[in-house]
């Protein structure tokens, strides 16, 4: 039973005899609203137990909701592949990548340690999404042929020879038509203008904005709050926005003609193609719409650093992606937004914090040098060893709890907490009229 079902036996499960109440606290904005104010309150008790003051507090909730919002970017674009058309992309990070390098490629200054053209940045998000929409247009030609684990194979071949090729040392300096570019190989490329700049100063211009910034800032520095926090938040809050306008895209696209006949590949191609739908054309125009979605989250993501370089796309960027959509679900852009939430709180950020909440209050001793002996600690029923060793080694651990979170959800919940979503094939109900809706519309008596 999904998050869903729950809520609709709780508070009755016929949607139309619910109050207007009932039905805002259903909704998706209160949904994906009410799990962040949770994860918030879960996180603001860790942190007072940490001993975090209150700009430790603040940053700790800007940088999870910097997540939760990059991730949500991800997950949605992916949701277009996946949920919506059934195509079974793993090579996100490397369609990432492409947007991000060309972002940077096509902003950064000059005369900077890897020069690019010094374009304005809109000019080069821009050129980073059509750039990464044309790379899934030529990984789609040949990929899209292909169905289920052969398409993934290909995807993820594809997304490390992208990968591989910023790293190598022959496009780490190149000239095109007399001017130099590169990609700085594996030393990477940074830019100075960067997104989360960019963005900022542009708040601070417009009128009223940047003076109710700086009140904002001011308070917040009187509160003991650094404004270096208050720009992290305020740039959390322009991805969010984002998260918001990539919700609105797929919905309309879902909900349009375009995004029926998606959905009808996505359960049966074959059927599609009989009704005289080109299949192939819709799948190139999905991955390619999916992959400037990407590289957009990319850009913002990864491109608000300042500085990238290619090991910064590994393939576990995309497990991770594929993660977060599992946990939400398939085929719902809420799953999508709640799946995002719940991985960068629950399995990214969770494990760090518990791991120091542990460190504080419990003394488990001495921790092993090696995976071995706390293994063989466990055998000797030494259970403080061995959890001192998962404490002192959490990052790399929290790969291995990624993976048992996702057997565990392909065996008890693979449709994801928020189930799949009913799609009705009519705008007008389908269902049999009670017998007083039919004596109210015809006027007779009840029989």
């Amino acid at each position: 039973m999904s998050v869903r079902d729950y809520l609709g036996r709780f508070l009755g499960d016929e949607p139309s005899s619910r109050s207007p109440l009932q039905r805002l606290v259903t909704g998706d904005a209160a949904l994906v609203v009410g799990l962040l104010l949770a994860v918030y309150v879960v996180f603001v008790v860790i942190g007072t137990v940490l001993g975090y003051g209150i700009n430790g507090q603040v940053n700790a909730l800007a940088r999870l909701t910097f997540l939760t919002a990059v991730y949500a970017l991800a997950v949605l674009a992916l949701n277009l592949h996946w949920g919506y058309t059934g195509l079974f992309n793993i090579g996100v990070a490397g369609f990432m990548a492409v947007g991000t390098y060309t972002m940077m490629m096509v902003s950064a200054a000059p005369d900077a340690r890897v020069p690019g053209l010094g374009l304005p940045l809109w000019v080069g998000i821009l050129a980073g999404m059509a750039a990464a929409a044309f790379i899934g247009l030529v990984a789609a030609l040949p990929a899209l042929r292909l169905r289920a684990d052969y398409l993934a194979i290909v995807t993820i071949a594809f997304s490390e020879i992208i990968r591989i090729s910023y790293l190598s040392s022959t496009l780490q300096s190149f000239t095109i038509a007399g001017t130099e570019l590169g990609t700085g190989g594996g030393g990477g490329i940074g830019i100075q203008n960067d997104p989360d700049t960019v963005f900022l100063e542009t708040l601070n211009g417009l009128p009223g904005v940047g003076s109710l910034i700086g009140g904002i800032t001011t308070a917040a520095q009187n509160a003991g709050i650094q404004p270096s926090v208050v720009n992290n938040w305020l740039y959390a809050v322009v991805l969010l926005v984002f998260v918001v306008a990539f919700y609105w895209l797929l919905s309309r696209i879902g909900n349009s003609p375009f995004g029926r006949v998606l959905k009808a590949i996505r359960e049966d191609e074959d059927v599609a193609r009989a009704l005289g739908k080109n299949t192939n054309l819709f799948k190139i125009k999905s991955f390619m719409v999916g992959c400037a979605l990407m590289g957009l989250a990319g850009i913002l993501w990864q491109g608000s650093l300042g500085f990238v370089n290619p090991n910064t796309f590994l393939p576990q960027v995309t497990f991770f992606i594929w993660i977060a959509l599992i946990i939400g679900g398939a085929g719902s852009n809420t799953g999508s937004v709640v799946g995002a939430a719940l991985f960068a709180a629950v399995l990214f950020e969770g494990p760090r914090y518990l791991a120091n909440v542990a460190s504080q209050t419990m003394d488990l001793g001495s921790s092993p040098s090696t995976f071995a002996g706390a293994v063989g600690a466990l055998f000797d029923f030494e259970i403080a060893t061995f959890f001192a060793y998962a404490l002192d080694n959490i990052a790399p651990l929290r790969l291995v709890l990624v993976g048992i979170v996702l057997i565990w959800l392909m065996q008890n919940r693979p449709e994801g907490l928020l189930g799949h979503r009913k799609e009705t094939a009519s705008s007008i109900s389908l269902r049999r009229p009670s017998r007083e809706s039919t004596a109210a519309a015809d006027g007779g008596e009840e029989r």
